[in-house]
This record gives C-alpha cells, structure tokens and sequence, in this order.
C-alpha cells in the first residue's frame, strides 16, 4: 500500500456548486487537503514507498520530496487565499 497525494471530494452537487460560486470555499478545500497530505506524508516510516501523482500517471519518489511538494503546493494555497482575502 502506498500513499498517494491527491485531492478527491466526495461532496454532492450543492457542495460543488458553492465551491464553484465562491472561490475562496475552493481554496479553503484545497488548503485542508494539502494540510491533511502533509501531515500524513510526516507519520509514514522512511522505508514506505510513495507515488505522487502528476496528471494521469503516478511518480515514486521519495517522502522528503513528496512532502516538499505538497508544503509547496500549501504555501501557493495560503498566498492565494490571502491575496483573496486582501482584495474582498
């Protein structure tokens, strides 16, 4: 089993509908899910194998990088939700 960082929502049509309405419920979701990804990539055991998906194909690499990645993928979230929240 290994871990694969990806956002996947199993909300119906009217949580879909206000996230595409308002942006910021979007970015919110987004931001919880890189939270989540990063947190999880923290408590595996070095020796676990991880994939990070990129596109439609998955990448093994290692937890260090998948884990940069996502704190990067974290840190555009926040700087979007905060020029979001400058603007309003």
């Amino acid at each position: 089993m290994a871990f694969t960082a990806t956002a996947s929502s199993s909300s119906g049509p009217t949580n879909k509908a206000s996230a595409a309405a308002d942006p910021k419920v979007g970015l919110l979701r987004e931001l919880k899910s890189h939270e989540i990804a990063v947190d999880e990539l923290n408590h595996l055991p070095s020796s676990r194998a991880v994939y990070q998906r990129n596109g439609n194909l998955f990448f093994r690499m290692t937890i260090q990088k998948a884990t940069a990645m996502e704190q990067r993928e974290l840190d555009s979230a926040k700087a979007k939700l905060k020029v979001l929240d400058a603007s309003s």
